[in-house]
């Protein structure tokens, strides 16, 4: 019983490790979804997406969105231990860490794993991290990235989705300030509504503005944003 217990387990995980394969394969050149959209899919609620390429997405978004949320983007494998180690030294333990997920950790969370705070949930984004890294060219990862974070109250995904609610343009045309909005209202959407922003997102807004200014493009060095 116990060694066919094994083979099961063994098929299962076989077969996970299969699937997994096949989705990174095949995300890195069809447009993927996020399992949040499937939830949000399977029981009936609402999702707005429109996939744009990086190239019809806003520059002033991508280095707001890169500032703001993985400065050493273009100089890790796809986990940032310094950063890692900051947080879970200014946390009480590892659930609780905040800050720390590199844009592939959350592209991994976003893809493969589920919403949630929990420690194996957060162990589990760094091999998957790496995998991404490695499969895809940066530019890659980052305009996936764009497209499936949860970006609106209300079931909208990507940056499209995001700046026509926000502001009812594409994502092409956003200014710098609105870029640095949009930015600053992730990881909670919900509570930091870009579209009438409160005191205290401003104020966020007006660091994430400065901080692109004195990086100075440094963050997407690895990235060609050429139209």
């Amino acid at each position: 019983m116990l060694r066919r217990l094994f083979r099961i387990a063994g098929w299962i995980a076989g077969t996970i490790a299969l699937a997994f394969v096949v989705l990174v394969a095949a995300y890195s050149f069809v447009p993927p979804v996020s399992t949040l959209m499937v939830w949000r899919w399977a029981t009936g609620e609402r999702v707005v997406r429109q996939w744009r390429p990086i190239e019809a997405i806003s520059p002033n978004l991508v280095r707001a969105v890169v500032v703001g949320e993985d400065a050493r983007f273009c100089n890790h494998s796809g986990v940032d231990w310094i950063e890692v180690r900051a947080a879970i030294a200014d946390a009480d333990e590892l659930a609780d860490a905040r800050g720390a997920s590199t844009i592939a950790m959350q592209t991994a969370r976003n893809l493969f794993l589920w919403p949630s705070r929990q420690v194996v949930r957060k162990i589990m984004e760094v091999p998957i991290a790496y995998v991404l890294t490695l499969a895809w060219p940066q530019r890659r990862l980052l305009e996936v990235y764009l497209n499936i974070v949860e970006w609106g109250p209300n079931g909208e995904f990507g940056a499209e989705a995001a700046a026509r609610r926000a502001f009812g343009r594409s994502a092409r045309n956003l200014t710098p300030y609105e870029a640095a909005l949009l930015a600053s209202s992730l990881p909670n959407p919900v509570r930091r509504n870009a579209a009438r922003p409160g005191p205290g997102l401003r104020r966020v807004a007006e660091r994430n503005l400065a901080g692109v200014a004195a990086d100075g493009g440094n963050a997407i060095e690895c990235l060609d944003l050429r139209r």
